[in-house]
């Protein structure tokens, strides 16, 4: 059974500077144990359905948009706001800001997909603010990583491979043109760019036997374009990170427990990202749910909730 929050109890827009404010807003216990969930993406923009797996009663929750998506200011689904000043280090940075803007010591933070990579850059920064980490689908933001789900996965699908790749016809850089399209001041230019990008993210998940139908396609056009647009951002810059930056810094986490939680049929994030994970990480758990896939099941949701329990029961 999932639990239920209701309304937040606090929101507002924090000046993160460089003209950027991110939206943040909280939930549960005010005196409860410290929670931020990290939404994925990247661009997708946080989703109050995430805060079901936390007890209202033991977490204090907090939600956040990431710069430029969701209901941060300013949005970058239009193509004249910059993106220069958005990365994966401004977003660790922020991270912090709101830890310190909200008075909070230390906090579990739980990020999925994206999330994920958000959540091991800001703990390996930030190791001494963290008190549990719980990953869902687990990303690395590797090269290797962004090249197989826009290039390598097409093994599974051929003719969608062609269909996405036809839509920058003739570039040497699959990612880099598209986010190039999502800059275009036609929007017709944009909407085809976005719809053709996120048709291949659906087929890439379409196998899943639990999973959601058009997860990515389904969602309303306005926000589509935000997502694509910070997805090739990101992914065309392999998220500023040093390639396995991530996997190399992972005996920055050590004493922080955490739990890995990866579906076995994620073909887009394949087992192996969260198993070598695991392997670098010293205090993490590896679950691996076999009738999942990276968008998820009801095994997959009950073995979070179960973890997040867990945790629950540890002092911050």
């Amino acid at each position: 059974m999932s639990y239920s929050h209701g309304d937040p109890r606090a929101h507002g827009l924090l000046d993160v500077g460089q003209g950027n404010q991110v939206y943040w807003e909280e939930s549960g216990n005010p005196n409860g144990k410290p929670a931020l969930i990290v939404h994925g993406g990247p661009g997708s923009g946080s989703n109050r359905g995430s805060r079901e797996y936390f007890d209202p009663e033991r977490y204090r929750v907090v939600l956040f948009d990431q710069r430029g998506c969701g209901r941060s200011v300013p949005n970058a689904g239009d193509p004249a706001t910059g993106l220069a000043h958005n990365t994966t280090h401004h977003l660790v940075a922020d991270m912090e800001l709101l830890r310190e803007h909200l008075g909070v010591e230390r906090w579990l933070i739980s990020g999925g997909s994206w999330g994920s990579t958000l959540v091991l850059a800001y703990a390996q920064k930030h190791p001494d603010r963290v008190t549990e980490i719980v990953i869902s689908a687990a990303t690395l933001s590797r090269h290797a990583d962004h090249d197989w789900i826009t290039n390598g996965v097409g093994r599974f699908f051929p003719e969608a491979l062609e269909r996405f790749r036809a839509g920058v016809a003739g570039a040497d850089n699959v990612i880099a043109a598209y986010n190039a399209l999502m800059a275009h001041p036609d929007p017709a230019v944009r909407d085809k760019a976005a719809r053709d990008w996120t048709a291949w993210e659906d087929t890439v998940v379409s196998l899943e036997p639990n999973g959601h139908t058009a997860p990515y396609g389904g969602r309303p056009t306005a926000a589509m374009h935000t997502m694509v647009r910070l997805v090739t951002h990101y992914w065309s810059h392999d998220a500023w990170l040093e390639d396995g930056q991530l996997l190399r810094d992972a005996h920055r986490l050590a004493g922080i427990p955490g739990t890995i939680l990866h579906g076995r049929h994620d073909i887009g994030g394949p087992v192996e990202v969260a198993w070598s994970l695991a392997r670098a990480w010293p205090d993490a758990e590896l679950v691996v749910v076999e009738d999942s896939g990276h968008t998820g099941s009801a095994e997959f949701s009950r073995l979070k909730q179960q973890t997040l329990d867990r945790y629950a029961l540890t002092p911050a």
